[in-house]
């Protein structure tokens, strides 16, 4: 292409034969014939055959380190040497963390079902029958947004920065607005941006004043999940709301789904002792214990703590390099057009990416028919509702490297297009 200069401060020629220029490259993306997948933030084949070993364990072994026979009922709480890999990792004492099933979206819904049943210790009353609000950090994670639209609780968006949610608009909104009972919460590698939350944010979280039963829903999804050498120093989050006065303000969440096998791995859930507690009393009713022979599969495939940062060292080396390809093909591609801004995380599994307000729905769309499949525009804000219609959200984990650097590029010269067609409409 002719060398770039931002679209929005050429002239009506210039834009003119920009788009021209995008809309010759666009034909041919789509005479390519792709059919490349940018969708969700999945792991690769590569890093999936990292776990491979767990095919073949536990070798014959079904007894935990306190001799339990681990292929009987039982052991609520799940297994003790699991969750003592992943407490420092997610700063949950050990009897303050539970060892569940093999997806944290599947605790987090149950809870927030738990919730609007029996109420929230603190609470004076179930939360169904009441007008339920929750705060959502935008951009952010569709199916945490999902738990909410299915029963009918009241999404408010609340602004990201790149220490946590804007704390300024959390306070005023708690401050005026009872019906607020839940704030979703990615702390570290915030999906989609990779925000991290920072002390000062996470001390205001705990301390503000709000309702006896509002909760965070603290969802530590990448709390190991890291892409550089630099890193975040966990916080924790469960002793700054004890000494707070609000210990029961937390409820922390985790699994090995990008760890290990998604679908097939364990899910962790932390809080306080009235919180676990509640959460034991509930839980007992639906399930007399976890799969107790998968997590002493994973325990004995990461061994300890050591073998956890070993593993996903593992997982960096494969797709650290597919976060470059990112940066350096926004960088060249929109970049000198000016036809976007995007984050550069240090960790977890996304990118986000902010094209030129009203075109991020079109751009995705244009790249959908030449054979590029991107999340929704929108999918990062409640009820799929960007108000600016300008945030996508790039998951680059999944393709083979040479086929996200294809789709990649297909994007940006979808994103290119659009934002021309945009800028000459409103020049009529």
């Amino acid at each position: 292409m002719t060398p770039a200069t931002p679209l929005t401060d050429l002239d009506t020629e210039a834009l003119r034969a920009a788009h021209a220029e995008f809309s010759r490259a666009y034909d041919e993306l789509k005479a390519s014939g792709l059919a490349l997948d940018l969708t969700r933030g999945k792991p690769s084949a590569e890093q999936l055959d990292l776990s491979n070993d767990l095919l073949h364990l536990p070798d014959g072994e079904y007894r935990d380190a306190a001799g339990t026979d681990l292929r009987n009922y039982g052991g609520p709480n799940g297994l003790p040497e699991l969750r003592s890999i992943f407490s420092d990792a997610l700063r949950v004492p050990v009897p303050q963390l539970l060892a569940l099933g093999n997806a944290s979206l599947t605790i987090m819904h149950d809870v927030i079902v738990q919730a609007l049943l029996y109420g929230v210790p603190g609470g004076e009353l179930p939360w169904a029958g009441q007008s339920i609000s929750f705060l959502a950090p935008v951009p952010g994670y569709d199916r945490h947004f999902t738990i909410c639209e299915r029963f009918g609780i009241r999404l408010i968006p609340v602004p990201m920065n790149d220490d946590g949610p804007d704390i300024e608009t959390v306070a005023s909104l708690l401050a005026t607005d009872d019906s607020i009972k839940g704030m979703w919460c990615v702390p570290v590698y915030s999906n989609p941006t990779g925000a991290v939350y920072s002390e000062e944010v996470v001390r205001a979280l705990v301390s503000l004043p709000a309702a006896p039963d509002f909760r965070l829903i603290w969802d530590n999804a990448y709390a190991v999940h890291h892409l550089t050498d630099k890193r975040p120093e966990p916080i924790d989050v469960l002793a700054l709301a004890a000494e707070a006065g609000n210990p029961d303000r937390p409820l922390v969440f985790a699994s090995t789904s990008k760890v290990t096998f998604p679908g097939a791995g364990v899910a962790f859930v932390g809080g306080s002792e009235a919180n676990i507690a509640w959460l034991q009393r509930n839980l007992g009713a639906q399930s007399i214990g976890p799969d107790k022979i998968n997590q002493l599969r994973h325990a004995t495939f990461l061994g300890d703590a050591d073998g956890l940062a070993a593993h996903m060292e593992k997982h960096r080396a494969i797709i650290a390099p597919k976060f470059d390809v990112v940066e350096e093909t926004f960088r060249t591609r929109l970049a000198p057009w000016g036809g976007g801004t995007w984050s550069a995380p240090k960790g977890g599994y996304f990118v986000s990416l902010d094209v030129l307000d009203g075109t991020a729905a079109r751009a995705v769309q244009l790249a959908k028919e030449a054979g590029i499949g991107v999340t929704p525009a929108g999918a990062t804000f409640p009820y799929g509702e960007d108000p600016r219609d300008a945030n996508i959200r790039i998951a680059p984990t999944f393709p083979p490297i040479d086929e996200l650097r294809t789709a990649l590029d297909g994007l940006c010269t979808a994103i290119l297009l659009a934002e021309a067609e945009a800028l000459l409409a409103e020049r009529g």
